[in-house]
């Protein structure tokens, strides 16, 4: 499925927080990503997410709230005429051994099941050196962006920066993506 790009959320939609984004009031967007996702979609890409959430587990929100955190994801995204087709996320930690946890690939085996296609090819978008990981146990493009963890993450895995594209932000990696 060509049309298809897969992005994490923390870090590359909306701004990182260390201790989770635990409610609706804390999820922020970072600059230019909203419209980032809206160029997208009027490029006709379904836009899906994959998103490690194991605040989850810790007992820090429930699914009710990420349910509530994400429509407000949504509820920006519409008006600026967007939206992410699905949401697929991981509610579990690293202790329970899931495999839809990323650097995992499962969540993203839920999305090629989910769109009844291979994902081989298809670009994922995300910050860390987790998503990347996943990203290559599947077969999609990584594509790293420097925001969230990004700039951590290639401070700890130079060689990155030569093996997969890195963009600042977003808005700039789909500004790639389109011009080619």
């Amino acid at each position: 499925m060509n049309d298809l790009i897969i992005l994490d959320r923390d870090g590359v939609i909306n701004f990182e927080a260390a201790d989770y984004i635990k409610s609706p009031e804390e999820w922020t967007p970072i600059p230019g990503s909203l419209e980032a996702i809206a160029q997208l979609n009027r490029a006709c890409y379904t836009v899906a997410l994959a998103t490690n959430q194991g605040g989850i587990a810790r007992g820090l929100y429930t699914h009710k709230i990420l349910q509530a955190i994400h429509q407000k994801m949504q509820d920006a995204l519409q008006q600026v005429a967007a939206k992410i087709d699905a949401i697929f996320y991981c509610p579990h930690i690293d202790e329970q051994n899931c495999d839809c946890r990323k650097p995992k690939p499962g969540l993203l085996r839920q999305i090629a099941q989910h769109y009844g296609c291979s994902l081989s090819g298809v670009r994922f978008i995300g910050d860390s050196w987790r998503d990347i990981q996943a990203a290559y146990a599947i077969g999609c493009q990584p594509i790293l962006v420097l925001t969230g963890y990004g700039k951590e993450t290639l401070r700890t895995q130079p060689e990155l920066k030569n093996q997969i594209p890195c963009f600042s932000d977003l808005a700039a990696a789909v500004s790639f993506i389109l011009s080619a």
